[in-house]
């Protein structure tokens, strides 16, 4: 019975973002858009709610946002899909159109030609990308969706540059950034020598960021591997001594606070490495989010007390890195912890766990009606009415007029 109970827990946070059933095989991103005074356009975003949201709760979630949105959003859901509970946050994921005028938007200065080759394309327009996150998009998303200001930037190529951008000169809008094979070789490593200056001054703390890089190194020549990249000086191998540059930049100025981590991937292309650097990004990001000391949770030995200091631990790590208070612990968790502790005759524990979810989830009529089911196993039939009184305030739900009724019954034949 035991191991089918630890079976549980473990699987628990891996599984319950699959709870709820979907009649599409994948319907990812709901169509919005928003007008920029300062693109002078509409533009397209996609929003992907958690799957357990409910419009009636007040939760709210950390938002991440995602360049190119039309094809990588797809990805960030998938990867967030399998990894959310244990591994990362729930997150509310949009994804931004820039399916037009990209190279405009996300190059960080003008240029008119590239490798000595005329360059005619609209660009060089970050600036007036960023005014358009900071003053329009942002204010769109936290006025009419559930998000809290703990963001996350990803972006790819161009996207990566820009993300870089972003993190250099308008830190404050995001805590975390991914940037994936950015374009740090644009307009001649213009950005690189900005970031030589500004990063020894900028204060990084609470900020993360993860740089990836492919293993094309050099289109032409098989002989340049990550270990002699940097003794070559053509063109060739411009884009990847940049980002090796810029990731010896941020090591070197480690005392301003930033979380880095960075990572090659030899076996992918500027064309693949999106997947696996979404994927290994926000673990490595989020991994102050997993949870700690599953065993000795998992333990019907713990104390309670004990058990207890775990829980303020976490707590207390998610306030010190989301900036605000958080529950520690899904509702669905915290519950399941308490029945399964009266069903092995842990009293004090089932009590504590369902103590904390109705301290965590007050507006959950579930939680209350949970404490009812505790105090109406242990004959407390006055306790078990209060509770599941308020549950029925909070939801209204004929169940619980009537389990209010047979508690009635109960007290008075008692």
């Amino acid at each position: 019975m035991k191991s089918l109970y630890f079976f549980f827990i473990f699987c628990f946070v891996n599984v319950i973002c699959f709870a709820q059933e979907n009649q599409f095989l994948q319907n990812i991103g709901v169509l919005d858009s928003v007008y920029s005074e300062n693109l002078e356009e509409h533009r397209k975003i996609y929003v992907q709610l958690p799957e357990n949201y409910n419009p009636d709760s007040k939760q709210k979630y950390p938002v991440v946002y995602v360049l190119d949105g039309e094809v990588f959003l797809p990805t960030v859901y998938n990867v967030h899909r399998f990894y959310s509970g244990g591994f990362m946050p729930e997150m509310i994921i949009v994804g931004i159109s820039n399916a037009k005028n990209r190279v405009r938007d996300l190059t960080t200065s003008k240029v008119t030609e590239m490798y000595g080759m005329p360059f005619k394309q609209e660009n060089g327009e970050a600036a007036n990308f960023s005014k358009f996150l900071e003053s329009e998009l942002i204010p769109f998303i936290e006025s009419k969706y559930p998000v809290t200001n703990f963001r996350t930037l990803i972006g790819h190529s161009y996207g990566g540059l820009f993300t870089v951008y972003i993190l250099i000169n308008h830190s404050h809008l995001f805590s975390n950034y991914i940037a994936i094979d950015p374009s740090l070789d644009w307009d001649n490593q213009k950005l690189l020598k900005e970031a030589e200056d500004l990063f020894i001054n900028q204060n990084y703390q609470n900020k993360s960021l993860f740089i990836s890089l492919g293993g094309q190194l050099h289109m032409q020549n098989s002989k340049i591997t990550i270990d002699n990249v940097m003794q070559d000086s053509t063109d060739f191998t411009l884009f990847a001594r940049s980002n090796i540059t810029f990731s010896n930049i941020v090591k070197q100025n480690n005392t301003n606070g930033l979380f880095f981590d960075w990572k090659f991937y030899p076996k992918d292309i500027h064309g693949t490495i999106p997947f696996p650097s979404i994927k290994d990004g926000l673990i490595s990001l989020f991994e102050w989010f997993q949870m700690e000391n599953t065993d000795k949770i998992n333990s019907f030995d713990t104390p309670k007390e004990e058990l207890f200091s775990i829980i303020k631990y976490r707590e207390n790590k998610l306030k010190k890195h989301f900036g605000y208070s958080e529950a520690p612990y899904p509702e669905e968790l915290l519950n399941m912890s308490g029945y399964m502790n009266m069903d092995m005759q842990q009293t004090e524990k089932a009590k504590m766990y369902l103590e904390l979810a109705i301290k965590y989830y007050p507006n959950s009529a579930n939680v209350y009606a949970s404490m009812a089911d505790y105090y109406e196993k242990n004959k407390d039939y006055k306790n078990a009415l209060h509770f599941v009184t308020k549950a029925f305030k909070i939801s209204g739900a004929e169940n619980y007029k009537q389990r209010i009724k047979g508690l009635k019954e109960k007290i008075n034949r008692g």
